[in-house]
């Protein structure tokens, strides 16, 4: 047995030092699932960007107006001058500018009509056509106040009260409205959306460390084919130890990437808590077990190297597909039954119960338990046909 963990230990340093390896194994899956958590995860709420020519600077009105829409917490403002927000929709940088006329609170102040400019290229695009309803929305609620602050000032025309303490009074009144609002509106939620990080993560976990796995075929059989395998028999190691070794080693092959990438994703979105980590790395360990088993049965039955890459391409393609990676499978439909020969499909589901849904080891017991056979069932299988020298008995 300490042959065999010596055989472990000069693999795992190898895949350590491999930087190709690493590199496929680690930095690709996260820049896949980065680029996925870009496209369909995120926040959902619009977040933009108004961008404001203010040429009545020191305005009362036009400076309330920049005020309230700063404080929308779904709109940032950038302040252009004319010239700069000339040339940025010359050159499409911007699509839609938000103008305040010069004239703006000086006619308001009067009791005369104005109006905001919109200039835009187009239909100023989606975001533009949200930021002008964000911008309408805001100026008809000042615009609001102001008809209330006149409507108050004529009503106690002649009362003895000056003009300054009525508008702040009015002021006063109209903050106290907006902060509690005599009508209300609240959010309901039926249902609640498939976090992209708990529906992604997993399956993107799994995939890469099965065809990394999987793919250790191809050295195995590079080594067979070299003499490699032969040479260290001649040494006290033996058949029994030199197969449980490689064994051993593609197991903390795939451990090892596990650990790495979801201790990325426990800083990057803080899914986990100590206890639900542990018990992912526990289910990391039994799908390492039994895609290692399935991958020692690919290197024991194929006899060249590029043989050994397709099928381990064909059997990690076909395992991701059936489990229901990127896509939901309805349940009850024929791919979902058959996504049950996936040792993908248990280890998802495993993941995402001790990860998303607060469960624990006990709850995922049977695919587990599954896991666990596939890989006795593999190592069986892989130690009756494993060679150390083709067409011979060892």
């Amino acid at each position: 047995m300490a042959r065999a963990l010596l055989v472990t230990i000069r693999e795992t340093r190898a895949y350590l030092h491999d930087r190709g390896e690493l590199a496929f194994s680690l930095l690709l899956p996260i820049a896949i699932f980065a680029l996925m958590y870009g496209a369909f995860g995120g926040e959902s709420m619009f977040h933009g960007t108004a961008y404001v020519v203010n040429q009545d600077v020191d305005g009362a009105y036009s400076t309330r107006l920049i005020e309230r829409l700063d404080e929308l917490d779904n709109l940032d403002v950038s302040l252009l001058s004319w010239p700069e927000a000339s040339a940025k929709l010359r050159r499409s940088d911007v699509l839609l500018v938000v103008c305040i006329p010069e004239d703006f609170s000086a006619r308001l102040t009067s009791g005369w009509p104005t109006q905001l400019v919109f200039r835009q290229r187009g239909n100023g695009g989606d975001e533009g056509q949200i930021v002008a309803s964000l911008v309408r929305g805001v100026a008809d609620e000042i615009s609001q106040e102001i008809q209330v602050e006149r409507q108050v000032q004529r009503a106690l025309v002649g009362k003895g009260i000056g003009q300054e303490k009525i508008q702040t009074t009015v002021q006063k009144l109209l903050d106290r409205e907006r902060e509690f609002p005599i009508v209300g509106v609240s959010e309901e939620t039926i249902g609640t959306g498939v976090d992209p990080v708990y529906q992604f993560l997993p399956g993107i976990v799994t995939m890469f460390v099965l065809f990394s796995i999987t793919l250790s075929a191809r050295a195995i059989v590079e080594e067979r084919r070299k003499g490699t395998l032969e040479r260290l028999l001649t040494t006290r190691l033996r058949v029994g130890e030199l197969f449980v070794g490689k064994f051993l080693a593609s197991v903390s092959r795939g451990l090892l990437q596990t650990f790495i990438l979801l201790a990325l994703a426990y800083v990057v979105f803080q899914i986990f808590t100590p206890l639900s980590f542990i018990q992912a790395l526990v289910v990391a360990l039994f799908f390492a077990a039994a895609g290692s088993a399935l991958g020692l049965v690919i290197a024991s039955i194929v006899r060249t190297e590029d043989a050994a890459s397709w099928i381990a391409v064909f059997f990690t393609m076909a395992m991701v597909m059936l489990s229901g990676t990127f896509f939901p499978i309805p349940e009850d439909s024929i791919l979902y039954t058959i996504g049950k020969l996936s040792i993908n499909t248990h280890a998802n589901v495993a993941l995402k119960t001790v990860i998303a849904e607060g469960g624990s080891l006990a709850d995922v017991g049977l695919e587990l338990t599954i896991l666990a056979g596939v890989a006795v069932v593999g190592l069986i299988l892989s130690r009756i046909l494993f060679r150390v020298v083709p067409g011979s008995n060892r």
